[in-house]
């Protein structure tokens, strides 16, 4: 099948992509990595001690960087519908988080521990179309937040993916009334021409 144009151009700079390269490097699963450890050097917002819940984890690069910065002893539940391979310590729960019987797991596994950082690297599968991708981008973000606004505990902290365009700005607004303080993050690894941005929201209310 030939591949249209704006696909290999996403293989080409993929292929050259540094961070694709450092991540093999690294042993890391996906380029994602870099995003995290970027707002993590900035912002500290991974501590021993904490308990994560990541949404959308798949591969799981989020998952196997901040699990050992949490401790043996702490949680850190991963969902994806997508299978990920197994990541040492981390508690995975295949299903869709809108799902009740896949929340219920969710909450089950938690087991009453706090849930001190809920994190989203969820994007949807790009169709090209703005009009199409933009929305249900914002979607995922606003499921994301009810998720975090259910789990977590006071003063706890959120991070998640959404891309700047229409409905940003009522999501933007809408994480500032949950939480004390909210910064927006464009991490080097980001690709410059991509509108994501990450919404890091912290004081939960």
């Amino acid at each position: 099948m030939a591949r249209s144009k704006s696909s290999n151009r996403w293989l080409q700079e993929h292929v050259q992509d540094e961070y694709v390269k450092l991540a093999q490097v690294y042993g890391y699963r996906s380029r994602a990595v870099f995003k995290l450890k970027e707002i993590q050097e900035k912002d500290n917002i991974i501590k021993p001690g904490m308990n994560i819940v990541d949404l959308g984890a798949a591969p799981g690069g989020w998952s196997q960087f901040a699990k050992p910065l949490i401790g043996k002893k702490n949680k850190l539940i991963a969902l994806d519908i997508l299978s990920i391979n197994p990541i040492d310590g981390v508690d995975f729960i295949q299903g869709d988080f809108r799902d009740e019987q896949v929340f219920s797991k969710l909450l089950s596994t938690l087991d009453g521990a706090p849930v001190d950082l809920v994190m989203s690297d969820m994007a949807p599968n790009m169709s090209g179309n703005r009009e199409i991708d933009q929305p249900s981008a914002m979607y995922l973000g606003e499921l994301a937040l009810d998720t975090a606004k259910a789990v977590l505990t006071k003063n706890g902290t959120f991070l998640v993916k959404v891309f700047q365009g229409e409905g940003f700005e009522t999501f933007h607004s809408e994480v500032k009334q949950s939480f004390s303080t909210v910064t927006i993050r464009k991490p080097k690894a980001s690709r410059p021409r991509s509108n994501e941005v990450y919404i890091l929201a912290k004081g939960f209310k």
